[in-house]
């Protein structure tokens, strides 16, 4: 992997158990950053999978990703209690 100047780099992470994950990849946005968040859980037959962009902008990369994973396992906890439905 090349690093340096000019070489951009995504801040990237994930949190998972053992029938669900959730991962997100910080972005450039307008006024900062924000987070790519995908959540994966097991559905009777098969697996639900579902990408979504945060809703806030960030200062850092880092504020980012840790609100769009706390995001991403707060979808997750809904989700699984079936509060919605997609």
């Amino acid at each position: 992997m090349q690093t340096g100047p000019g070489i951009a780099m995504a801040l990237t992470g994930c949190v998972h158990e053992d029938d669900w994950s959730v991962s997100g990849e910080a972005r450039r946005t307008t006024g900062g950053f924000t987070c790519q968040i995908r959540v994966q859980h097991a559905i009777p037959g098969g697996e639900f999978d579902h990408a979504f962009t945060q809703s806030g902008v960030f200062s850092t990369e880092h504020e980012a990703m840790i609100e769009g994973l706390r995001e991403g396992m707060v979808w997750i906890g809904l989700k699984r209690v079936n509060a919605f439905h997609l």
